[in-house]
């Protein structure tokens, strides 16, 4: 049965942008279809279109039929009772839509008992039985909890459990995992599978990750500038792609598979007598990793010797985030911090930088030693110009209120002595290091994609030239071609300039494109370290391997991962 029937749908603001331009999908029951492409492909408009939440004064062409009911043109009545009875939605950032005042229970029951007249404990049940059936541990507890007491991926569970208690026939998920790590990842895709399995739901899911939705999707539309360029199997469209826009989106996606080649270059420098392990032939390794060459006789870049931090909470169990951590990174060399959420690769990055204050250790980077609170002015400066970090959201990092541009000449001026003119000169240097212009020197942040802005988060770290880049989270929400831009550029100021990375994400194919060495972390101790390609072709520890295994990656690729 076809759930879900768009045909030839147009979408145009006001002002005559055409956002949408001939979009067909289909959807049967029991199906999973994938929308994948870059942000401002159209994906989201397309999957808000079938629930009827479009622009105003939107002005559509064509057909959306939902178990053959007309959407489009459908009055406000018959629309809630279509996002009532036969479609749910699922949105990327749990906690942008669910009310931070109210329970967990408040807002699984509400409809329930507005709109379905059930009765306070009718409701309460089956609110009960909804957090169990998207295997929440303490279903009855987390009722009662409030959405900052659970985790992102906690919380994306309730939303889920919120979707399904109306027993869609249509489940929506846009973009419902991509700040999740790995094994919660995968968790959050097994309960919908699960879901669509037991109840014969179809689902749309809306992706930027091309391994996810080979691994969860039977067919798969690519969409750009709101067109549809390419659809067909999952499997033949990413094995055998014929558009190239979808060869572009391939091309770009890292992956963390270890080529036979490259575990036998490993070998082979381990048999060569005197061969140092922490270097190797770039031409072995995947783009960027090993491209700097180190001298084993330089003192390392980033020393962290022993590192420790626990919170105090009144009331409550310490909170050992760091405990006896060590670290060392090369000068010009890539070293990978991996785990899940709370893992302490955050906690550590920051006491690094010098945002947090350690209890316990050493940390020394170009051999000056950095691990007390600057308390001078200069002290501080002296720390800045030492080590600086670049964060997930760029957005969140740069003052919407001033260009991009002023945004690095300030960090200039801040630390050199420049004319207007020089510091300017400057500026527009920095940002063509990193593949933009003198045009986005004048652009605030909210006119720049999310991409663009992440580049000017990287020029103005830069922009003082530092001895450490610590990169946390940074490229964990930009498409892959973005991402694949991003990383570029780093990997080309570390082969033309030397720069010291510490790279701290959950993603371990990007961890394997960028950087030599790879410490895994879980509680706050470092469970294993070694040679990014090493550990990921051979894990020692099971949790390696756990998080290696909750990777995405399509049912016909499995063969080519190495197993223990």
């Amino acid at each position: 049965m076809t759930l879900l029937d768009i045909s030839g749908l147009t979408l145009d603001l006001p002002n005559g942008t055409r956002l949408l331009d001939a979009i067909s999908i289909t959807v049967a029951e029991g199906e999973t279809v994938g929308l994948v492409g870059e942000s401002g492909s159209g994906k989201s408009l397309t999957a808000r279109s079938v629930l009827g939440l479009l622009p105003d004064r939107a002005e559509t062409g064509g057909s959306v039929h939902l178990l053959g009911r007309s959407v489009l043109g459908a009055s406000r009545s018959e629309l809630l009772d279509l996002r009532r009875t036969t479609a749910s939605m699922i949105f990327q950032d749990p906690r942008a839509g669910i009310n931070p005042m109210r329970t967990v229970g408040d807002h699984l029951t509400e409809a329930m008992r507005l709109c379905e007249q059930r009765s306070a404990a009718d409701a309460r049940a089956a609110a009960s039985s909804l957090l169990a059936a998207v295997r929440m541990p303490r279903p009855d507890e987390h009722l009662r909890q409030y959405p900052h007491e659970l985790s992102g991926g906690m919380l994306q569970r309730v939303m889920i459990a919120g979707a399904l208690s109306s027993s869609p026939r249509l489940l929506i998920c846009d973009e419902p995992t991509t700040a999740l790590d790995v094994t919660t990842q995968a968790e959050i895709i097994a309960v919908l599978a699960e879901q669509r399995a037991s109840r014969g739901m179809g689902m749309l899911f809306i992706t930027h990750d091309l391994n996810l939705a080979a691994s969860i999707c039977d067919r798969v539309y690519v969409m750009n500038a709101g067109r549809v360029e390419e659809q067909g199997d999952a499997r033949q469209v990413f094995r055998d792609p014929q558009a190239a826009y979808t060869k572009r989106l391939v091309a770009a996606t890292p992956t963390i598979v270890v080529a036979d080649a490259e575990i036998d270059a490993i070998e082979a420098r381990a048999d060569v007598p005197g061969r140092a392990s922490t270097a190797a032939p770039a031409s072995s390794l995947p783009a960027g990793a090993g491209v700097v060459a180190t001298p084993a006789s330089t003192e390392p870049m980033l020393v962290a010797s022993g590192v420790s931090k626990t919170y105090l909470r009144r009331g409550k169990a310490p909170v050992h985030a760091v405990i006896d951590a060590s670290i060392e990174i090369p000068r010009g060399g890539a070293l990978g911090i991996v785990g899940e959420s709370g893992s302490g690769k955050s906690t550590l990055a920051r006491m690094i930088v010098g945002l947090e204050q350690a209890d316990a250790g050493d940390i020394r980077i170009a051999g000056r030693e950095r691990t007390g609170a600057p308390t001078t002015r200069v002290a501080r400066l002296a720390h800045a110009r030492s080590v600086q970090m670049v964060f997930q959201d760029p957005y969140l990092s740069l003052d919407p209120r001033i260009t991009a541009g002023r945004a690095i000449e300030d960090a200039l001026r801040l630390h050199a002595r420049l004319t207007t003119a020089d510091a300017r000169a400057r500026v527009v240097e920095l940002l063509e290091q990193v593949g933009l212009g003198d045009r986005h020197a004048q652009a605030r942040p909210r006119t720049l994609s999310g991409g663009q802005r992440q580049r000017v988060a990287i020029a103005r770290a830069l922009a003082i030239e530092p001895d450490l880049l610590v990169m946390d989270e940074a490229t964990s929400a930009l498409d892959v071609s973005v991402q694949a831009q991003v990383l570029g550029v780093v990997e080309r100021i570390r082969r033309d300039r030397g720069l010291t990375v510490l790279f701290i994400s959950h993603d371990l194919a990007v961890v394997r494109r960028l950087c030599d060495e790879t410490v895994v972390m879980r509680t706050g101790e470092i469970v294993e370290r070694g040679r990014t390609i090493e550990l990921l072709s051979a894990p020692q520890q099971p949790y390696t391997r756990l998080l290696i295994d909750s990777v995405p990656r399509p049912d016909w690729g499995r063969e080519a991962v190495p197993q223990n």
